[in-house]
């Protein structure tokens, strides 16, 4: 099926998804996943009672703040399950950030994602996240991406995560997310995403929204070809939005 918008006044504001959407899924579950549970050792011995580290290890429950065993325990057990819970997330881009900053982790995203980010920033449209990673994680990724140039947060207006705007399948988080900038109507957005049910929730609140399908996906629901519009590549939607296909 073929989704049309009649110019490229329809779309100001386009938000992306991460994981599935502008690098593979086996990025976050294969290297940053893993990345953090083998710092996380070290970096409990050397700052579990530091100031620094307080504020991540203040935001678990109390009963997993009573001993290294159980807060390593339990960032275990919820990383087995990917629970997407806002004090994991945020100590989860703590741990990454070193890894960032000395070389060993970098984004591999899509070849066709810097270069249409580039486009549609140089042609006057805002580009902002929504990640069920915490905001600082948002922003160590695209700072650290194989694209040249690496460093791709100039591109981007606005983060969210489930602590500035709620869980990503949920409509009002949406409604939040475009209550934030009220120069923009919802109908102004475009939300690409690998998860139907978040284009979904966000189609619900107005906005425009695609699935994105990509190599590593999972297969898509029964029932979505042919109901949602779904992409490949955002090489699919051009540069201004005057037509969008799909699968």
């Amino acid at each position: 099926m073929t989704a049309s918008t009649s110019s490229s006044s329809d779309v100001k504001v386009i938000l992306l998804d991460i994981e599935g959407t502008v690098c593979p899924i086996s990025f976050v579950k294969d290297v940053l996943f893993p990345y953090a549970l083998r710092a996380l050792p070290e970096t409990l011995e050397a700052q579990w009672d530091s100031p620094e580290f307080a504020k991540y290890k203040d935001a678990f429950p109390p009963e997993y703040r009573t001993s290294k065993d159980q807060f390593s325990a339990h960032v275990q057990d919820l990383m087995d399950r990917d629970v997407k819970i806002a004090y994991l997330k945020s100590l989860q881009g703590y741990l990454w950030e070193e890894g960032y900053a000395a070389g060993h982790l970098k984004a591999p995203l899509f070849p066709d994602v810097s270069d249409k980010l580039s486009v549609w920033h140089q042609n006057g449209l805002k580009i902002m996240i929504y990640s069920s990673g915490s905001v600082p994680a948002q922003k160590l990724l695209f700072k650290h991406t194989n694209a040249e140039p690496a460093d791709l947060t100039p591109l981007i207006s606005g983060w969210f995560d489930t602590v500035n705007a709620g869980l990503k399948t949920e409509t009002k988080s949406y409604q939040t997310i475009a209550e934030s900038h009220p120069e923009v109507p919802a109908g102004q957005w475009l939300f690409l995403s690998d998860n139907t049910r978040e284009v979904e929730a966000a189609i619900t609140t107005g906005m425009k929204s695609i699935v994105v399908q990509r190599p590593g996906n999972p297969e898509l629901p029964l029932g979505v070809i042919g109901r949602l519009p779904i992409i490949d590549s955002f090489s699919s939607l051009g540069d201004s939005f005057d037509s969008v296909s799909s699968q």
